[in-house]
């Protein structure tokens, strides 16, 4: 089975991003790769992307990772049915009710009085 993922290349601290299609029982970097179908630079945001390349292997039943699904999908490629989207994360504080933000205001009516006096 062939799956499509990230193969990490740059420096220490810099990374940059091969979007690759290998066989998915390989480890990403034993650089035994089908097809470099693009590239995707995390801090500029920038993606290089073949789409037909991409969606042909797509078609023919390619798996991309999760990362690669939503690289994919904000550059307009239509994933196919059976394809797993990523659910959406959704952070909660573990005590919010220690949060400073959630915790009752200080009345200012002691301190208008000592004013006054």
């Amino acid at each position: 089975m062939l799956a499509i993922r990230l193969q990490r290349n740059g420096r220490k601290a810099l990374p940059l991003y091969r979007i690759v299609v290998q066989e998915a029982q390989r480890h990403p970097l034993s650089g035994r790769i089908v097809a470099q179908v693009g590239s995707y630079n995390p801090h500029t945001k920038a993606t290089v992307l073949d789409k037909e390349q991409v969606e042909k292997y797509l078609n023919n039943g390619a798996q991309p990772s999760t990362r690669v699904i939503r690289i994919l999908t904000k550059e307009g490629i239509k994933m196919p049915k059976w394809v797993k989207m990523p659910n959406e994360k959704h952070a909660a504080a573990k005590h919010a009710d220690k949060l400073r933000k959630n915790q009752p205001k200080e009345e200012e009516a002691p301190a208008e009085e000592a004013t006054e006096a």
